[in-house]
């Protein structure tokens, strides 16, 4: 009886997980819907919002896919043209890794990770519901994301903590990583909520205490400028070009003609062999033909990155709305004081567009002086920058940056994001052994806050489960303590917080 009721709701999970949870587009308009049931709208009204927060959150996909389909291959060919033995920083490589290594290097199954997953969103919906005590008011629901994040979690405690039987790995990490979601994505509200003057949700990625440090040294920057009797920060909004200069003002104009020259050198350097090589491989699907013209394949290319970024934007604008309204309800009823945790990807649409391409050329900048020095210095790693920590992790510390203390702060950030990507990357996937099957996650806090947790919990042991757990238990503790006043209204009522904190 008891067999046939857990394999009743492992059943019901699966289904959940495969159709729902780990689909973003269905799990947010899976929100929506109950958030609109429980506001009690008319079904008509819950149906179109059903459908418009779908409809645009694959409009998101669709720019998000475009970005990444488009620039990951050209990244990644450096690889094969000059015939590297290196780890590619992505997250789709490092699920990779853990799906190829997992059963090779410690004897275990990667089936095990949709268990942890189930426990970890578990968790982190109990934590929210106590935010009383908890202090926690995001829930995470960027399914895709949480997969990849519990399969390299799963990884990380087999190395750091081998003695640790099936069922102890999986409660211990999935208390972990739940933990991790609900206080990552917890420590983002401020800053996005300022940037996207009460937007009404959060961010649920893979550098969420990357976000909360950008803006804390966003505002030492801007409160050191003041204190030297300088004039507030220039915003790159702000800055009014000369001459034929003034081209650049214009966001989408800007982004092509930064991507043709960023792109279109590392094509270059590629050769147009390695793009005949690429159609052929891909039946057509990608590459260049033969005969087709080079330059006009490097030009529609890197048009293409501007063309995906107003894709991906216009899915943010078309979604979000719909999603932060229908929250309402599930706040108002089942998780009081709380806002959904969402892709990085709809930040791109608030604060200046130009931030989001100089957020990724100077992360890029970062990461291929970093790449550079591995190779200088003979690192056992060589790291091969992945289009998505790439764009995704730097673009959104430009966009933060930039609102909170201007352009020079938009610049520097990622530039030193990028450096730390690269470098953390190196150092946690050689040492858990990840390296070798040639992917990590590769994403700002997986190379930073993970690296660290990695330490404690191998050199402590069980006492070092406990140490993570209080560490992350207490940040959002001391969040309250240092505004207790603000702390839930800056999600319960946006234009109330503006005018206490003005």
């Amino acid at each position: 009886m008891i067999n046939n009721l857990i394999t009743g709701i492992m059943a019901v999970w699966s289904f959940f997980a495969n159709n729902i949870l780990t689909q973003p587009a269905y799990m947010i308009e899976f929100i929506v819907l109950i958030g609109y049931l429980l506001e009690k709208k008319p079904w008509y009204d819950s149906l179109a919002g059903f459908l418009k927060a779908t409809i645009g959150y694959m409009i998101l996909m669709v720019g998000s896919s475009g970005l990444v389909n488009g620039f990951r291959p050209i990244l990644t060919g450096l690889k094969d043209r000059f015939h590297l033995t290196a780890t590619v920083i992505d997250p789709y490589f490092g699920q990779n890794a853990v799906t190829d290594g997992v059963m090779k290097t410690f004897g275990r199954s990667f089936g095990d990770v949709m268990i942890l997953l189930l426990i970890a969103f578990v968790f982190n919906i109990l934590l929210v519901r106590f935010s009383k005590y908890t202090k926690l008011r995001a829930v995470f629901t960027t399914g895709n994301v949480q997969v990849q994040q519990a399969a390299t979690g799963f990884w990380i405690l087999l190395f750091a903590i081998p003695s640790l039987n099936r069922i102890e790995v999986l409660l211990v990490m999935g208390v972990l990583l739940g933990l991790y979601w609900a206080v990552g994505s917890n420590m983002t509200i401020k800053p996005v909520q300022e940037l996207t003057d009460g937007g009404g949700f959060a961010v649920a990625h893979q550098q969420m205490f990357g976000i909360a440090l950008v803006a804390w040294l966003s505002d030492k920057m801007k409160k050191s400028n003041i204190q030297k009797g300088k004039r507030s920060a220039t915003k790159l909004e702000d800055v009014s070009l000369p001459g034929f200069l003034r081209i650049f003002n214009e966001n989408m104009v800007a982004t092509a003609i930064l991507m043709f020259l960023f792109f279109g050198i590392i094509m270059l350097v590629l050769g147009e062999n390695y793009f005949h090589q690429v159609f052929i491989e891909t039946k057509g699907v990608s590459g260049l033909a033969k005969g087709a013209s080079f330059f006009f394949y490097i030009l529609t290319t890197s048009l293409g990155f501007a063309v995906n970024l107003a894709i991906l934007q216009l899915g943010v604008r078309t979604f979000v709305g719909e999603l932060t309204e229908s929250f309402t309800g599930i706040s108002d009823t089942i998780l009081p004081n709380s806002v959904p945790g969402i892709d990085v990807a709809a930040t791109f649409a608030f604060g200046e567009q130009n931030a989001v391409t100089i957020g990724f050329l100077f992360g890029a900048l970062g990461q291929f002086l970093a790449i550079g020095a591995l190779m200088l210095f003979h690192s056992p790693t060589i790291i091969i920058a992945g289009f998505i920590p790439l764009f995704f992790d730097n673009a959104v510390f430009g966009v933060i940056a930039n609102n909170r203390a201007g352009a020079k702060a938009a610049m520097i950030l990622p530039f030193f994001s990028g450096i730390i990507q690269v470098v953390g990357a190196a150092l946690i996937s050689t040492w858990i052994g990840m390296s070798k099957f040639g992917g990590y996650l590769g994403m700002f806090d997986w190379d930073t806050v993970w690296p660290g947790f990695t330490v404690i919990l191998k050199y402590l042991g069980y006492v070092g489960i406990v140490v993570v757990a209080l560490i992350l238990i207490l940040i959002p503790q001391l969040q309250y303590r240092k505004d207790p006043k603000n702390y839930f209204l800056i999600v319960e009522d946006y234009e109330a917080y503006k005018e206490k904190t003005k």
